[in-house]
C-alpha cells in the first residue's frame, strides 16, 4: 500500500493511495479465511467448503468491503502519521473505478483541506470587566405590580358603562355557518376578555362597546388555515348575549398576593423577585463579557482558515439573514441566496473563534458531560410538549442534532476556562447601562 503526495498548497492537500492486486488479494483471503468456519455449502460439512469454491463463490461479494477496507487503513495510517485533521470530509475517488477489474491495481486520489495550526495564546494578556447588577427597590415593585396585574380580577362596571379593550365581557354566543350551528361554536356564560385574541380574528372586536343586557350578532369568517378543515375559510355569524362588562382590578400587592405566587409573604416575595432580576442581570452580563472576550481573542489570534469551512459558513450565515427577512418562505423552494462580502467577513470571523476555541478546549481536554447532554435535551423536549419521548428518541438517533446540542456547551466551558486565566476585574453597573450594554452587542 502506497501514499504519494500530490499537492500541498496552503492548508490544500492531495493523494494518491495505491493498494495493489497482490495486497487486495491476500485481505480477500483473510475475509475468506475468517468467514470459512460458519460456511455451509450443499455436499460439504459446515466449516469444511474449500477455499477455491469459497473464493469463486463469494470472492466478487467480498472484494469490495475488503477494497474499502484497505482505503480506510490507508487513511486513518496516513492521519495518524502526518498529524494532518481535515477540515471536511475528504473527498475520495477512486481512478478508472467503472473500468476496474479484478487483478488490477486499486487506485484512489483522496483530497481535502487540512485544519491549520493553531498558534499558542497568552490567557493572561486578556482583560476582562465581569459587570454585576443589583436588583434595586424600584425594579422589584415594577416586578410587583406586573404580578399583580397578571393576578387581576374582574368586577363589574357601572351600569350602561360600554366594553373596550382589556374589559372582561360575560357572554353566551351561538355560532351558525350558512344558518346552520356547528360543533364548538355555542358557549354559555363565558369569560371573554378583549383584546385577548383568543377568539378568531373579528369576534372581539365585534363586542367593543357592547353594554351588558344587548344582544347582538357578530358576523365573522374563519381563517383560511383554521384547524377545522369544514369551516376554514368559512364566513360566520355569532347569535351573543352580553350578561355583564367588568373591568380588570390589579390584585392589591400584599401577602396574599405573595401565597398566590407560593411565597410565605411579600418580603418573601420581594427576596424571591431580587434573586430572579439578579439572575437576568447576570446572564446579560455575561454575554456582554464572552463579547469582550470574543472580540479580544479575535485581534490576538490570526491563522490561515481553510476556504472551506468559509465557504459554507458563509452561505448558512446568507441562508439564516434571507429566512430572518421573508419569514413567510419556508424550506428550500427558492432562488440560490448570493453570499455577499459582509457575509464573508463575519464567517471568517465565526470560522477563526470556531477553531481556536476547540483547539483550546481541546488542549485543555474539555468535555461536556452525558448529565450536561442530558440536561440539555430535557430543554430542548420542552419545546414539544406531548412529544417528549419522540424528541429523545430523535436526538438519540441523530448524531448532526447531538452536536447541535453540545456545541453551545462545549463553548461555553471553553469560556469559562480562558475567563479563569484572564484578568478579571468585577465592576458594579446600573440595570440601565447594562441594558445599554447588551443592546450595543450586534449579531456577530
Amino acid at each position: 500500500m502506497q501514499v504519494t503526495e500530490t499537492l500541498k498548497d496552503g492548508l490544500k492537500r492531495g493523494y494518491t493511495i495505491t493498494v495493489t492486486a497482490s495486497e487486495l488479494d491476500a485481505k480477500v483471503t483473510e475475509k475468506l479465511v475468517e468467514a470459512q468456519p460458519d460456511v455451509e455449502v450443499k455436499g460439504f460439512r459446515k466449516g469444511k467448503v474449500p477455499m477455491a469454491m469459497m473464493r469463486k463463490q463469494f470472492g466478487p461479494r467480498i472484494i469490495g468491503d475488503a477494497m474499502q477496507e484497505s482505503i480506510d487503513a490507508a487513511m486513518k495510517s496516513h492521519f495518524d502519521g502526518s498529524g494532518d485533521r481535515p477540515a471536511m470530509q475528504p473527498d475520495v475517488k477512486m481512478v478508472g473505478g467503472e473500468a476496474w477489474k479484478e487483478g488490477q491495481d486499486v487506485v484512489v486520489q483522496m483530497t481535502y483541506e487540512a485544519l491549520p495550526a493553531i498558534p499558542e495564546l497568552d490567557a493572561g494578556k486578556i482583560v476582562l470587566d465581569r459587570l454585576v447588577v443589583k436588583a434595586d427597590e424600584a425594579s422589584v415593585i415594577e416586578a410587583l405590580e406586573n404580578l399583580a396585574k397578571s393576578a387581576q380580577n374582574f368586577e363589574d362596571k357601572k351600569k350602561g358603562s360600554k366594553a373596550k379593550d382589556g374589559d372582561q365581557v360575560v357572554i353566551d354566543f351561538k355560532g351558525t355557518v350558512d344558518g346552520v350551528a356547528f360543533e364548538g361554536g355555542t358557549g354559555e356564560d363565558y369569560p371573554l376578555v378583549l383584546g385577548s385574541k383568543s377568539f378568531i380574528p373579528g369576534f372581539e372586536d365585534g363586542l367593543v362597546g357592547v353594554k351588558a343586557g344587548d344582544a347582538l350578532e357578530v358576523p365573522v369568517s374563519f381563517p383560511d388555515n383554521y384547524g377545522a378543515a369544514h369551516l376554514a375559510g368559512k364566513a360566520a355569524v355569532f347569535a351573543c348575549t352580553v350578561k355583564a362588562v367588568k373591568h380588570p382590578v390589579a390584585a392589591e400587592v400584599d401577602d396574599e398576593l405573595a401565597k398566590k405566587y407560593g411565597a410565605e409573604d411579600l418580603a418573601a416575595l420581594k427576596g424571591q423577585i431580587a434573586g430572579r432580576l439578579e439572575a437576568e442581570y447576570q446572564g446579560a452580563a455575561r454575554a456582554v463579557l464572552k463579547r469582550s472576550l470574543l472580540d479580544q481573542l479575535d485581534k490576538m489570534v490570526d491563522f490561515e482558515l481553510p476556504p472551506s469551512l468559509v465557504d459554507a459558513e458563509a452561505g448558512q450565515i446568507a441562508h439564516q439573514l434571507w429566512h430572518e427577512e421573508n419569514p413567510q418562505e419556508h424550506g428550500h423552494n427558492h432562488a440560490a441566496i448570493e453570499t455577499t462580502d459582509e457575509h464573508k467577513t463575519l464567517a471568517v470571523r465565526r470560522v477563526r473563534l470556531g477553531l481556536l476555541l476547540a483547539e483550546l478546549g481541546r488542549k485543555a481536554e474539555v468535555e461536556v458531560t452525558d448529565a450536561e447532554m442530558t440536561q440539555a435535551v430535557l430543554a430542548a423536549a420542552r419545546q414539544y410538549p406531548g412529544q417528549e419521548r419522540a424528541y429523545f428518541d430523535f436526538v438519540q438517533k441523530n448524531q448532526q442534532v447531538q452536536q447541535q446540542l453540545r456545541a453551545p456547551i462545549f463553548e461555553d466551558k471553553v469560556v469559562d476556562h480562558i475567563v479563569a486565566q484572564a484578568k478579571v476585574t468585577e465592576k458594579e453597573i446600573g440595570k440601565d447601562d447594562l441594558q445599554k450594554l447588551v443592546e450595543a452587542l450586534d449579531e456577530l
